[in-house]
């Protein structure tokens, strides 16, 4: 039968042992140095100046002085000096100074490792205290979450519709902005001056993706500075030529809207105006008028109506000697008669007519 334990090392007494007490005292050191292992650093590598009894710290390598060949055993200061024990692999300590649990894996004494699966915890609190809606409190200057190999993602799931699954950003423990989904499934994002009183900037529709909210212009005739113009109610590349149109006033369509046809080109623009060119051709100009020639007098559509008369005008286009004499005289058609000094035969006449479409 050995002498001593295994794990321990604790003496055993044998049969008619003699001074029992000395073996039995031997095994209460051992347990007194050994049990609830709590050190006061591990740091030092030779004795403090004035160790009380009782006092155990880990040696730390390279041991010094007194401590000398004694690397990572616990040092207990007994009443007749520093008593050693080797740990073994597995053995766990507190360190006080650090205020750490620490454990001796054959080679030297680390921290304590975590396990590598933590479940049904009631909470985690790092460099803080969580509490019963903050099971994971953490107080830091930052939080770093990354990949393990390629994407990640951070998931926040509620239990339904009308429930919440945000995010909250507050200064001073009063809520500033919130951005999630705030009872129902579309992504909203509110901000507050003062913790209570919320404004829903902006809202994307689930279904979609369709943008409403404070921040978007709220009618075709909102120009309030700092809002989001909406495609529908603004002008760009895809709208800007095309057909115009308007309900009670406000432009409902392009903002420049071109056309031909057999009765000349018309060019419509969003705020009603309208210009209208057409090209007459095989004039004759030949009817004595005092010392003048004079034409017919011609009638022509216009290749869009007006909504009232328009100002018209045009010119003879070969010679200046010639003139045309032009009228509105309807909102869907000039009149005009050519004038020259001299008969002319075949004589071409521009007419331009400037009004309104609505």
């Amino acid at each position: 039968m050995p002498d001593t334990l295994p794990n321990l090392g604790l003496p055993l007494l044998v049969p008619s042992q003699a001074q029992k007490t000395v073996t039995h005292n031997e095994a209460l050191l051992i347990l007194d140095s050994l049990v609830q292992l709590a050190v006061l650093d591990r740091d030092r590598t030779e004795p403090p100046g004035l160790p009380a009894p009782g006092d155990r710290h880990i040696v730390a390598a390279p041991a010094a002085a007194e401590w000398s060949g004694h690397d990572h055993s616990i040092a207990t200061m007994t009443e007749s000096g520093w008593r050693y024990d080797l740990p073994a692999p597995g053995w766990i300590g507190y360190d006080r100074d650090a205020g750490a649990l620490v454990l001796f894996d054959g080679t030297g004494w680390g921290p304590l490792p975590l396990p590598e699966l933590i479940a049904n915890l009631a909470g985690i609190g790092v460099n803080t205290s969580p509490d019963g809606s903050d099971r994971l409190a953490v107080a830091a200057d930052a939080s770093r979450f990354s990949h393990d190999g390629s994407d990640h993602r951070l998931r926040i799931n509620k239990a339904a519709p009308a429930d919440t699954a945000s995010v909250v950003l507050q200064s001073g423990w009063s809520g500033r902005a919130e951005i999630g989904l705030a009872g129902d499934d579309d992504l909203s994002l509110k901000v507050s001056p003062d913790g209570t009183a919320w404004t829903e900037a902006l809202r994307l529709d689930a279904a979609s993706g369709h943008a409403t909210g404070a921040a978007i212009q709220q009618s075709a005739t909102d120009t309030t500075a700092g809002r989001l113009m909406r495609a529908d109610w603004g002008y760009g590349p895809g709208n800007l030529l095309g057909p115009v149109g308007e309900s009670a006033g406000i432009p409902t369509g392009a903002v420049i809207e071109h056309g031909s046809n057999a009765d000349g080109d018309y060019v419509r623009y969003a705020d009603g105006t309208q210009i209208c060119t057409r090209t007459l051709t095989g004039i004759a100009v030949g009817s004595a008028y005092g010392s003048l020639f004079r034409s017919a007098v011609l009638t022509a559509s216009y290749a869009a109506p007006f909504v009232t008369r328009p100002t018209a005008s045009g010119c003879c286009q070969s010679t200046s000697m010639c003139w045309a004499n032009v009228r509105s005289s309807s909102p869907t058609q000039w009149g005009c008669a050519l004038w020259s000094t001299e008969a002319r035969s075949s004589e071409t006449a521009e007419l331009i007519a400037i009004g309104r479409w609505y």
